[in-house]
């Protein structure tokens, strides 16, 4: 796909992009979660971890990049400059990259997962 107009995108095609970029480019413990319906910051996060500061870095600009050139979306980042914990909100889909030590200690999925989820990563 190129940057022209999308009429299929949708929050689930940002979140098919955002999964096979993170994929391709070996985050660890990649898990999604479905918003919908909870709040209305967005309809997906997708929460993953890189071992280094240098690939959460790579990771969450690397998604960047693909979402603009597949589907000329401009995500905002913050928290790219330390590499511990970088967030890409694409407005329907929330991207967290995290090292793990990070990712440990905040437990994002706990605050989002339904009651008795496990978080276990998606299977790709």
């Amino acid at each position: 796909m190129t940057g022209a107009t999308h009429p299929e995108l949708t929050s689930e095609a940002i979140l098919a992009s955002v999964l096979e970029s993170l994929n391709d480019n070996k985050a660890e413990e990649i898990v999604q979660i479905d918003l919908r319906g909870k709040t209305a910051m967005g309809d997906y996060m997708v929460i993953c971890s890189g071992r280094s500061s240098r690939q959460v870095a790579a990771l969450a600009e690397k998604v960047t990049e693909d979402l603009k050139a597949d589907f000329g979306i401009l995500s905002k980042m913050e928290g790219k400059e330390t590499g511990d914990w970088v967030l890409i909100d694409t407005g329907d889909v929330i991207v967290h990259v995290f090292r793990p030590e990070v990712r440990e200690f905040y437990q994002l999925e706990k605050m989002w997962l339904p009651a008795g989820a496990t978080g276990k990563p998606t299977e790709q």
